[in-house]
């Protein structure tokens, strides 16, 4: 194919390339535990209060992704703190931090010498072809350490993302990981932004966990599976925009959106059988 031929001779596709694979890997791996702790809200407020970083930083003509980082991180653990100690209702909490994000990112961005909308185009609404080694490099590192911390603590995880109370009846340190997952979900959103946007991203986050999900119940096999298919959505997502001059983003959530209703229909025959049989035994 003329797209897998070209990925070798121009670098901008080859990073975008490597970049949907591993940002594929991340999301589908934290995904996972987002949908089944039933967090996408929080997701979604973290995903849209990284806005305050990313003009804060582009008035102060720093690293948006840096910025950004500092906030989405910042709003998470304050999301989590502010739910555990029961100052503020959780959803409360994130509603405020995702207004309060975007309006701080409204303010600063307005507040910049020269500005103008399209500076913001890639991280709205994402800018695969912009993704540069570092970025990858970043993506790469990310997704090591969660792919290591999968490995040692799946388990544990697991526990915390059903049911916290069996967890700490069985001394797990919920606290401790519902932080670190809290810091992860938004340090994999930051680091995905350029290749989904933040108005897009949070459909990365959860559909490909939704997509297997409705095959199959096992935290074991949404983790396992959930990476493969996101990958796999990037990629086409990827081959269709390349070749349809469309944008990245948006044929990648189109692809996703695709498969989940083919699931959806598939499962559909298997779930009435079900149905029927547990209505005459």
């Amino acid at each position: 194919m003329e797209f897998f031929s070209d990925v070798f001779q121009y670098g901008y596709l080859s990073n975008a390339l490597a970049a949907c694979v591993l940002s594929g890997i991340a999301c589908g791996v934290i995904g996972t535990y987002v949908v089944c702790r039933r967090m996408v809200f929080l997701a979604g407020g973290i995903t849209h209060a990284s806005f305050g970083g990313l003009g804060i930083a582009f008035w102060a003509g720093t690293n948006p992704i840096a910025g950004a980082m500092l906030f989405a991180v910042l709003s998470a653990l304050g999301i989590e703190w502010a739910g555990s100690r029961g100052h503020i209702r959780e959803d409360s909490a994130i509603g405020i931090i995702w207004s309060v994000g975007m309006a701080v990112g409204a303010l600063f961005m307005s507040l910049r010498p020269g500005y103008t909308s399209g500076d913001l185009s890639a991280y709205l609404f994402g800018s695969i072809i912009t993704v540069t080694g570092g970025d990858v490099a970043a993506l790469a590192l990310l997704t090591g350490v969660i792919l290591v911390g999968t490995l040692l603590w799946l388990r544990p995880v697991m526990y915390v993302a059903f049911d916290r109370d069996f967890a700490r009846s069985r001394n797990i340190p919920t606290r401790v990981i519902s932080y670190v997952m809290s810091a992860l979900v938004a340090v994999t959103i930051v680091l995905s932004i350029r290749i989904m946007g933040i108005v897009l991203l949070i459909s990365l986050l959860t559909m490909p966990a939704v997509i297997v999900n409705s095959l199959s119940r096992s935290y074991r096999t949404l983790a396992l599976a959930a990476p493969a298919v996101a990958v796999a959505g990037n990629i086409a997502g990827l081959i269709v925009s390349y070749h349809l001059d469309v944008p990245p983003g948006a044929a990648i959530i189109f692809t996703l959106t695709l498969a989940l209703i083919t699931v959806k229909l598939v499962s559909l025959p298997n779930k009435k059988s079900h149905t029927r049989h547990e209505d005459h035994p």
